[in-house]
């Protein structure tokens, strides 16, 4: 079922009728605005570059260990 250019002529009629030329034009422009607003908050989001997310580096030690402390110093055996 496809609407012909009768039936959307009349029903553009019936909508015209109920609420008026004044409250369309009314909410045409707010919905004008609505779109550009949502241009300019699109705008303002792709002209600020994105940072990277700053990398936290796990350590190995905990903290009040010093650097000595945190890893065992290797021996070698040979000597046996």
């Amino acid at each position: 079922m496809s609407l012909g250019p009768w039936q959307l002529i009349i029903i553009a009629l019936v909508i015209l009728v109920l609420f008026g030329r004044g409250r369309i034009s009314e909410m045409m422009g707010d919905f004008g605005k609505g779109i550009n607003s949502f241009k300019k908050g699109m705008n303002e989001g792709s002209d600020a570059p994105a940072k990277p997310a700053p990398q936290i580096e796990a350590s190995a030690k905990e903290p009040g260990q010093n650097a000595a402390d945190a890893a065992p110093a290797e021996r070698s055996d040979s000597a046996n």
